[in-house]
């Protein structure tokens, strides 16, 4: 299992280095083909005009997006000059988050930038990774602003015995061979059993020895706070990318996040593969 082709979404109003040189340094890697993609769309203006105004303001904004475009594509094709044995470019004037989700389904990988936390960004131009993560049906590598590489030194998996974490350590195989250090880490919730947590952890780590993947086993005798343990736990490990399930549910359209994915979309860290 490898990654034959990695995809990097480029967003039209956020800076775009950082995981267009995540997404170079893993197509080297894996030797794999590699897609950029892009999508943007008319923001609802704030008041009303019609005739030959309006139309002009359309062509005007769809001139607009159209050359943001063009220029994501070269800033895509030059930082990916020499790193990928193909490249392609897919874009569209459309919903960034509905376009990248359908055009995933070529990717084995999908790596995306993280948005500044408390930042209001507007769903026509910019993908939120809280949304991409639910929808996508892809494994998703978000790269916080300032990380240019994905240290696999060292790697933490965040487990917890249920098939999002299940899915989630089988998409990362290959980036899990590839790692010098791998820790199985599970947080025992408050009401949850410490022993059936380390037999758990063993079965994982067993099954990983099978894949030629070495790694060790932890499960904290201190129980709750899940988020605070897992940051505490990566530091101590010198974690260079977490790997783990994205749990949550929708309602009403919305996409509502568990609380330890939303805390590992909005640390900034280190790199953090998520499925689901």
């Amino acid at each position: 299992m490898t990654y034959s082709t990695v995809m990097v979404a480029l967003q039209c109003d956020q800076p775009n280095a950082y995981a267009l040189g995540i997404a170079a340094e893993l197509a080297e890697r894996f030797e794999a083909r590699l897609i950029g993609v892009s999508a943007s769309d008319l923001s609802p203006p704030l008041y009303y005009t019609s005739g030959d105004s309006a139309e002009r303001l359309l062509e005007q904004g769809i001139a607009t997006i159209r050359k943001r475009l063009a220029d994501l594509e070269t800033e895509f094709r030059d930082a990916m000059r020499g790193h990928a044995r193909e490249l392609q470019w897919r874009s569209a004037i459309g919903q960034p988050a509905k376009y990248i989700v359908q055009q995933a389904r070529a990717a084995d990988l999908v790596i995306t930038g993280a948005t500044d936390r408390g930042a209001l960004t507007d769903p026509f131009t910019v993908t939120d990774p809280a949304d991409l993560v639910m929808r996508i049906g892809r494994p998703l590598l978000v790269v916080p602003t300032g990380v240019c590489r994905v240290d696999l030194s060292s790697v933490l998996v965040a487990w917890k015995d249920n098939p999002e974490a299940r899915r989630a350590i089988v998409d990362a195989l290959p980036l899990l061979r590839q790692a010098s250090h791998v820790t199985v880490l599970e947080i025992v919730e408050e009401d949850g059993d410490r022993a059936e947590a380390l037999a758990g952890v063993h079965d994982v780590v067993d099954w990983l020895s099978r894949h030629h993947i070495h790694a060790v086993g932890d499960v904290p005798a201190e129980a709750g706070d899940v988020a605070a343990q897992l940051d505490k736990v990566a530091d101590r490990v010198g974690a260079g990318a977490i790997i783990a399930g994205a749990y949550g549910h929708s309602r009403f359209r919305e996409w509502i996040l568990g609380g330890v994915t939303q805390h590992l979309l909005e640390q900034s860290a280190r790199c953090v593969f998520l499925a689901r």
